[in-house]
């Protein structure tokens, strides 16, 4: 082999500080990025794939929920994480851009609310005790989504 880039790097292991489910949407990495670091995600497993949350709240095949499941299970595993930010953005192609919501940003923006809200309910029902953030990514912002929402509604459905 022929060294064609020199970098230096910690080689110990190290204990993520979360593992971050994104999409690979090119328009958001900047973002995700600077979000991480303000939140103070120094050492993130980055899990970027096609759809992001997608691929837990509305997967196209049990593959690639599988496969995610998998990824987070690792990242707990080898890593220590205790904690998952599940993220979803604005005009992703998987769902059809925001014009499968007739260009209605507040219609695209509860959907994928709802996603992640289903995502994170997967995730702390997959492994429980670790803790599940939602945030979806727009073009001006990021916005946290209460991921126990749906899970309280339910549980006040239950009681009532």
């Amino acid at each position: 082999m022929r060294k064609v880039f020199h970098f230096d790097s910690a080689a110990e292991p190290y204990v993520a500080d979360a593992a971050v489910l994104c999409c690979f949407d090119h328009r958001i990495s900047l973002a995700t990025r600077k979000f991480l670091r303000k939140q103070g995600i120094d050492r993130p497993d980055m899990i970027i794939v096609a759809g992001g949350a997608k691929t837990l709240a509305s997967p196209r095949n049990d593959f690639e929920r599988d496969f995610i499941l998998e990824q987070v299970r690792m990242s707990i595993r080898l890593h220590r994480t205790a904690r998952v930010f599940l993220m979803s953005h604005s005009d992703c192609a998987t769902y059809g851009g925001v014009a499968a919501f007739a260009g209605d940003r507040e219609r695209e923006a509860a959907h994928h609310q709802d996603e992640l809200r289903r995502g994170a309910a997967l995730l702390r029902e997959q492994f429980p005790g670790l803790s599940v953030e939602c945030f979806f990514v727009s073009f001006d912002g990021v916005h946290a989504v209460d991921a126990e929402a749906e899970d309280n509604a339910k549980d006040n459905e239950q009681i009532a």
